[in-house]
């Protein structure tokens, strides 16, 4: 809860008229609120506009986040729905070249090579699962969020959202050889929870 608070703070601290404080929150949050549109299948070019008017969007209506739920999963949620909004309008070509974009660079080129054909082969995978299986993976992994807080952003009932997880980590944990199931792990698939 800490980290609910001191963002919490923040928000005060923007409302009162330190419009500079808002920098720190973006600070804290683009790099998973980027992750988490390129996880959606935004392309690389898609991710950063959509993340950059996410934090608009966000300081416009900072006034309506009265705590009840997080900063950051109010946030993911104006993302995900301008997201959606979005890909309605525009169709194919957003969530085209994403699984081709290089995200990492590891210290040697062995390493960077099999991160990078990790990171894309778990992209593909992820493309494969309907939408909603791929958002709470995602909110839950990547930007750690609880069940309740994906269950606000997602308007799911949080039992539906723990059902979403599991079939989710199924559906991730039938597409992998055996061979590779260490890889499972990174997405939690062999988590009970």
């Amino acid at each position: 809860m800490k980290a609910q608070d001191n963002d919490e703070q923040i928000i005060a601290e923007v409302l009162q008229g330190n419009r500079e404080a808002f920098a720190v929150l973006v600070d804290k949050y683009k790099s998973s609120l980027y992750g988490l549109l390129l996880g959606m299948g935004a392309s690389h070019q898609d991710a950063q506009d959509l993340a950059q008017e996410t934090f608009i969007k966000a300081y416009q209506k900072l006034r309506e986040h009265h705590g009840q739920s997080s900063f950051a999963a109010w946030l993911y949620a104006i993302a995900i729905n301008h997201f959606r909004s979005l890909k309605r309008r525009k169709s194919p070509g957003l969530i085209s070249s994403t699984l081709l974009q290089e995200k990492d660079r590891g210290p040697t080129p062995e390493e960077q090579y099999m991160r990078k054909e990790d990171e894309l082969e778990m992209h593909r995978k992820l493309s494969k699962l309907p939408e909603r299986y791929r958002i709470v993976l995602l909110l839950r992994y990547t930007n750690e969020l609880s069940y309740e807080e994906i269950s606000a952003i997602t308007g799911m009932p949080m039992h539906q959202v723990k059902n979403c997880l599991h079939r989710a980590r199924q559906k991730l944990k039938k597409q992998w050889p055996k061979s590779r199931e260490g890889s499972n792990e990174k997405m939690g698939l062999h988590q009970s929870q």
